[in-house]
């Protein structure tokens, strides 16, 4: 029969390290939901792409694309549309609405997006696909896992997006074959060092946010990141090694 006095028979955790490791799962689980958002996000691009480019020449993207007007402006805008407002709007709108306009955005850059499946080969598609998902684990993980501050690159890696942004505007009156080539290699690398930074800012975010209400929100606003991310690496990939129809 146990006696009040008689010491405890199970040790007392050490509060360190269960706080330590409270808050490695709560990272991990944090992570977890802005890949799968990014993931889904990815997936739903590619559905409504090939739902979109189904039947070639007389697929819908085929229709809406050369049937001039207005409307295929709209429809390459309305996806910036959205994400500014996710965006700009992120502290005034629910975790809900927050969902809504990323899937809603992820949908519409697939219609944006359906025209690529009609000027490349299918197979250029799926190995500049696969050659992203591949790269984007690598840089994701080094992001995740390096003790390395990235910070400093960042600052270099967004400047040098504003620079190809440039030189893509003005090659789009001068049509040089070498500066797009050139184009498309400075923004693989660019775009693949993003990813890194990204990935790594994201889970620094955790130490701020993690735990409060706004915890959803900012993982919403990670996935994002990371995809637009992939997308621009995989495009800029496609440019680069895929093949024209």
């Amino acid at each position: 029969m146990a006696i009040w006095s008689d010491p405890p028979t199970t040790s007392v955790p050490n509060s360190r390290a269960a706080r330590e490791a409270a808050f490695d799962a709560g990272l991990r689980s944090y992570m977890l939901s802005v890949y799968n958002y990014m993931i889904s996000g990815v997936l739903l691009t590619g559905i409504v792409a090939l739902l979109f480019s189904n039947g070639g020449v007389n697929s819908p993207a085929a229709h809406l694309f050369m049937a001039g007007g207005i409307l295929p402006f709209i429809v390459m805008l309305a996806p910036l549309g959205v994400v500014m407002w996710l965006s700009f709007g992120i502290n005034r709108i629910s975790e809900g609405t927050a969902k809504a306009l990323f899937w809603a955005y992820a949908a519409l850059m697939g219609v944006s997006l359906s025209t690529i499946l009609l000027v490349y080969t299918g197979g250029s598609v799926a190995q500049a696909f696969f050659a992203t998902a591949a790269s984007f684990a690598g840089l994701s993980l080094y992001g995740y896992t390096t003790n390395r501050s990235l910070s400093g690159l960042g600052t270099f890696l967004i400047m040098g997006v504003v620079g190809l942004i440039v030189a893509m505007l003005i090659n789009m009156f001068l049509h040089s074959t070498g500066l797009d080539l050139a184009i498309s290699g400075i923004g693989v690398l660019l775009f693949a060092g993003l990813t890194a930074y990204d990935t790594q800012r994201i889970k620094s975010g955790y130490f701020a946010y993690g735990g409060t209400a706004v915890a959803g929100k900012t993982a919403i606003m990670g996935a994002l990141q990371l995809y637009l991310d992939f997308i621009n690496l995989f495009l800029f990939l496609l440019r680069f090694m895929g093949n024209r129809r």
